[in-house]
């Protein structure tokens, strides 16, 4: 490369010539590391050296932004050949993109605690989990070979996208539950898809009216040539693959699956995707055997469309996967915007052409307001900017960013709130004594869905609880369940206010939380944040069981105990008010409220010492967890003694 840059600086007539081989030259041997598991990060490396060939070869009186366009082009023909982003594919399916684009799927890899968890876990075991936990996450990122405990800011844009487009309509095997490690094809936007009917006929269509691209070679506007049936994508096999999770050790981490096969959906023929992929998140609005149940319960219109051309209308699924998680990053950041970041490298290959760079972005003070006309036309002169920002119109574009990713998030807020409400049922609250000498009574909650428990999946980390505040007739709380202390947690055994004695154990707390229980060297069980070794019994690596996990019940270190409600079932829980906190003053109020979270502030403090990914703090982190905390139902009912 030395000495191609030093035959070009001495011969500036030929410059371009040997420029266009040189770049020719390097995205052969590109091409060729992609080819063999991108061996020694030969992949990324490419584009950075032949930019350099570029730049020391550009002809004078060259069009800069022609010349950076069609490099743009060329590099992005290679560096997707592996896997296409979801950018690409939102250009012919925008109506999925948008709704992908905030979604828990395009979420898994940017979530900064979810990064901190696995890395604190791998820690913990020495390395021994090695992919477990990141590779459902990322599954382009890890067949790319990128580290697991690497920065998300320099993952290849397609790794940060996690379950993005290719993890689904790429798999080609009808495989069983595989605790989420898919062999997604490779291969360049023009590779065969696959999806519930294999049909062409419209796709034909649209190849022929916009003269599209089928092949890598070919000129225009490149899409998939072929789409391939995969009828395991319809049925709830195909969720299953990934959400039933079971480590190597026989641990069983997620459990959504085996739920949903024990539940009573099954007989009546419903699959995972009538709930979470219709018009409705977490509810099916009509009977499975209604002759008009896809018509009713899914959304109807064009699968694609490419410049002028729509494709004829038919049955659209919810790309939105709502679901319990919601994000504390930025909304520069999340959900993902074509137009907002640029990859660190230039040029900008999957993501469109970015305004900015992760870490540029990191110095955008959106909160101030930036970009707003209130803040631009109050800008106090000598004001300075970061270089990126100095410039009022780039801050306009950032806010315009940040502005659609917030109305994008507060649709995603509704829904979530639609589907815990269809999950979570506040029933009866019942007075079973009432007197001088106290009060008991009884609040019931039910599953309102008939496919899974509630919570499912991750239910060790999903805090679900019932807050209880019972008042006199002045208003003031003579008693309290499900209360949170200083530190934002409830009184359970895993705050840390309780384990300093700061605050008393909330014996009548009524969580669905489930916990990880690890075998203690005496024959005894502790709870614990995390299934990893700081109790004196499990190991410091993960290796198989000498021993049948199923003959046992489970496995010998760790093992989870479930708290939550199975499909269409109740729990009941009893609240007593003591004679000596009555206070005279009638009637009593029951304010009885079922209360959410993502997760619980504990794991935050537990996996925070592994540090956060995009510069987060643990009080920033906390903040926007807390911020995401909502009432879910509120009931209001009379105590008379």
């Amino acid at each position: 490369m030395n000495d191609t840059t030093t035959r070009l600086r001495r011969k500036p007539g030929r410059r371009w010539a040997a420029a266009v081989a040189a770049i020719a030259l390097l995205c052969g041997v590109w091409a060729v590391g992609c080819g063999e598991s991108a061996q020694n990060g030969k992949a990324a490396a490419a584009p950075a050296a032949a930019d350099a060939a570029l730049d020391e070869a550009r002809p004078a009186g060259h069009d800069e932004a022609a010349l950076r366009d069609a490099y743009r082009e060329h590099a992005e023909l290679f560096e997707g050949s592996r896997f296409p982003s979801a950018f690409q594919c939102g250009k012919c399916h925008p109506t999925q993109f948008r709704q992908w684009s905030v979604s828990q799927h395009s979420y898994a890899q940017l979530s900064p605690i979810f990064n901190a968890m696995q890395a604190k876990i791998d820690k913990g075991v020495n390395g021994t989990n090695g992919d477990f936990c990141v590779r459902c996450h990322t599954e382009v990122g890890m067949t790319l070979g990128e580290s697991e405990f690497m920065s998300n800011i320099d993952r290849h844009p397609v790794s940060r996208e996690g379950v993005t487009c290719v993890v689904c309509h790429r798999l080609t095997e009808p495989l069983g539950k595989i605790s989420g490690r898919i062999p997604v094809a490779e291969g360049q936007i023009t590779e065969p898809v696959y999806g519930p009917t294999g049909r062409n006929t419209e796709l034909k269509k649209a190849i022929a009216a916009e003269e599209l691209a089928t092949g890598p070679g070919q000129p225009g506007r490149k899409v998939h040539g072929e789409l391939r049936p995969f009828f395991r994508i319809t049925t709830s096999a195909f969720c299953g693959s990934c959400h039933d999770v079971t480590l190597f050790n026989g641990f069983r981490l997620e459990e959504a699956f085996s739920e949903y096969k024990h539940s009573p959906a099954v007989t009546q023929g419903v699959q995972c995707q009538d709930c979470h992929m219709g018009k409705e998140p977490g509810r099916r609005l009509a009977s499975k055997d209604d002759p008009d149940f896809e018509r009713i319960n899914y959304a109807f219109g064009p699968a694609a469309k490419v410049g002028d051309y729509e494709t004829a209308p038919r049955k659209l699924t919810n790309h939105m996967f709502v679901g319990p998680d919601y994000s504390v990053l930025p909304p520069w950041l999340f959900p993902h915007h074509r137009d907002a970041v640029r990859d660190e490298k230039e040029p900008n290959t999957a993501g469109g052409r970015g305004l900015a760079t992760i870490r540029q972005w990191q110095t955008f003070d959106y909160q101030a307001g930036w970009g707003t006309d209130e803040f631009e036309s109050h800008v106090p002169a000598g004001s300075s900017f970061p270089p990126r920002w100095t410039s009022a119109d780039d801050r306009r574009a950032a806010r315009k960013i940040i502005t659609e990713n917030q109305a994008l998030l507060d649709e995603m807020s509704r829904n979530r709130l639609i589907l815990q409400r269809n999950g979570y049922k506040l029933g009866d609250i019942v007075t079973q004594k009432s007197g001088p000498d106290g009060i008991t009574f009884a609040v019931q909650l039910r599953n309102g869905t008939d496919g899974h428990g509630v919570p499912t999946g991750f239910d060790v980390e999903r805090l679900v609880w019932v807050h209880v505040a019972v008042q006199d007739s002045t208003g003031r709380v003579i008693k309290e369940s499900g209360d949170l202390d200083a530190n934002g947690d409830v009184r359970d055994l895993e705050s840390t206010a309780v384990r300093n004695g700061d605050v008393p154990l909330d014996e009548e707390l009524f969580s669905l939380q489930g916990h990880f229980l690890v075998r203690m060297d005496h024959g005894s069980e502790r709870e614990q944040v995390l299934s990893t070794n700081y109790s004196p019994s499990p190991l410091p690596f993960l290796r198989p069981e000498r021993e049948s996990a199923i003959m046992q019940g489970h496995p010998n270190g760790a093992r989870k105990q479930k708290n939550n409600i199975e499909a269409l079932g109740e729990r009941w829980m009893t609240y007593h008010v003591r004679k000596e906190q009555l206070t005279g003053k009638t009637p009593y109020t029951a304010v009885v409220q079922l209360k959410t979270a993502m997760v619980p502030v504990n794991l935050v403090n537990e996996v925070s010492d592994m540090g956060f990914d995009f510069n987060l703090s643990r009080r920033t982190i906390i903040q926007r967890l807390m911020a995401g905390q909502r009432v879910v139902w509120e009931k209001r009912v009379t105590l008379q003694p």
